[in-house]
């Protein structure tokens, strides 16, 4: 008969839990998108994902490189490097600890995309 052991606090779920947008921080994302697509600004997204960041891709069109990134950093090196913003170049724009005040403080009229 095999051996059944019980785990109590795994600590192995806890940190894939971790490894992505959790539901407040996607709507607060999600809602800006819908705002760009309507303005016409925006038109694709994805999601990628590291051991270090996940980030939420913005795209003009689907074949180029996407034009903004909403990145969580999960070990931050101080505590306004949690979330970034990044232009396609991939230099950082704007930093905060905060994903709503990030957002709402952006003037994202200025991030006009230039074909």
């Amino acid at each position: 008969m095999k051996k059944i052991r019980l785990i109590i606090n795994n600590d192995i779920k806890k940190k894939e839990k971790q490894r992505f947008f959790i539901k407040k921080e996607l709507q607060c994302i999600l809602n800006l998108y819908a705002r760009m697509v309507s303005n016409g600004t925006w038109k694709d997204y994805s999601f990628s994902s590291c051991t270090k960041e996940v980030s939420f891709d913005v795209y003009q069109r689907t074949s180029d490189k996407p034009v903004l990134r909403i990145a969580k950093n999960f070990k931050p090196n101080y505590f306004n490097e949690k979330f970034f913003i990044k232009d396609k170049d991939g230099n950082v724009i704007k930093k905060s600890e905060d994903l709503d005040q990030l957002i709402n403080k952006t003037s994202w009229n200025k991030f006009k995309v230039i074909k």
